[in-house]
């Protein structure tokens, strides 16, 4: 059990992390912040850079026995705070607007209690991963040959919620979270002057069509079997100038499906849209991928051991609800382990996540805490 002593310290650390946040691919300082705190829990190992500046954590029980994961995350959102608090953000436009502070500031936590009483058997890991916002973080981490060695039987992962009571989780078996990735497609003609746009080549009828067309592609709606959703992010035609008449646009957007392989499907669709447009209007094209998410999906022997943690720390299991319409890069971690991921109420009325007035509940690190500590007692003893 933690004691005051410990959520004092624990507290001051969130909110020193809240200080300085760092985005996807620059968690450097974070990193050395994680660390600095595990010093004290006398872990086997540290492996550090891992998959870009993750961090791995290994403590060893006495007899032989499963790999079981805990993961956390390092980075910031590039988003202005505008909460006032003491502890804001120092670096303008850039904050832990998701809490990603606090989810490591939980798995320290945990780490104390690991310290204070090993595991009867197999290991603990627990990661602090890199780079989930934009989706990379996850792949980089399995990806890096060093990671073979820790790989989990089981991974376990949480995320606070806004909007669910203090004392409450969502968990569930099956889709958690969906699928998404951005797609940028690019479109280049020739310029020609605005009182001649006959002797050039503009990509704006083109534009005009692909996004209505694009967006047709996935309206929403509920999140079950077959779900799709395109939302448009960003358009670019041109210069912003009276005189030209433009050759070159841009469309983002962003493609959502519940399921991975749906999300193939919707791509290609997505990419023949394009092709067709640039061919009609001889253009062209380019396109590329950005935050690429696999879809997220709880196992369900795993998420019968999230379910007795919860059960057995007092807090409630809501299982409606799910699977999120947002995206999570836990997934990947779970094409090589048993996973799932529990969602803890942040409180009702309060800031959404992603909101430049959000900031973590510190009252959740103790509650996390004890969660993973349940698990982690219910698989190693």
């Amino acid at each position: 059990m933690l004691t005051n002593r410990d959520i004092v310290d624990l507290t001051t650390f969130r909110q020193t992390l809240h200080l300085y946040p760092e985005v996807s691919g620059a968690e450097a300082q974070t990193a050395r912040r994680i660390v600095n705190a595990l010093a004290d829990t006398e872990p086997d190992t540290v492996i550090t850079d891992l998959g870009g500046h993750g961090v791995a954590a290994v403590w060893a029980g006495a007899e032989p026995g499963p790999t079981v994961m805990f993961r956390a995350e390092l980075d910031a959102l590039p988003i202005l705070e505008l909460t006032g608090l003491p502890y804001a953000s120092t670096l303008p436009g850039t904050a832990h607007l998701c809490g990603h502070d606090g989810h490591m500031t939980i798995l320290l936590a945990l780490a104390r209690l690991i310290a204070r009483q090993r595991p009867a058997r197999g290991r603990v890991v627990l990661l602090f991963q890199p780079a989930e916002e934009d989706g990379s973080g996850a792949a980089a981490v399995i990806a890096d040959a060093r990671f073979a060695g820790i790989a989990p039987d089981w991974a376990f992962s949480l995320h606070n919620m806004p909007g669910v009571p203090l004392g409450q989780a969502m968990l569930a078996a099956g889709p958690a979270n969906c699928a998404s990735m951005g797609l940028k497609i690019t479109l280049t003609g020739k310029t020609a002057h605005a009182a001649q746009p006959e002797a050039g080549v503009s990509p704006a009828l083109a534009m005009a069509a692909l996004i209505p067309a694009l967006v047709g592609l996935g309206s929403g709606g509920e999140v079950g079997p077959g779900f799709r959703l395109v939302t448009l992010t960003h358009a670019r035609l041109g210069e912003p100038a009276f005189g030209i008449s433009p050759a070159s646009g841009e469309v983002w957007a962003t493609l959502r499906t519940r399921d991975d392989a749906d999300m193939a499907d919707l791509a290609e669709a997505s990419e023949a849209l394009a092709e067709e447009q640039a061919r009609l209007h001889g253009l062209e094209l380019a396109m590329s991928v950005h935050d690429a998410f696999s879809a997220c999906s709880n196992d369900a022997e795993a998420t019968d051991h999230l379910a007795r943690g919860l059960a057995a720390v007092g807090l409630g299991q809501i299982t409606e609800g799910l699977p999120f319409r947002a995206s999570e890069d836990f997934g990947r971690f779970g094409a090589g382990a048993r996973s799932a991921m529990a969602f803890l109420g942040a409180g009702t009325g309060m800031p959404m996540l992603h909101n430049p007035d959000y900031d973590f509940p510190d009252a959740l690190i103790p509650q996390g805490a004890a969660l993973f500590d349940a698990v982690l007692r219910d698989i190693l003893g």
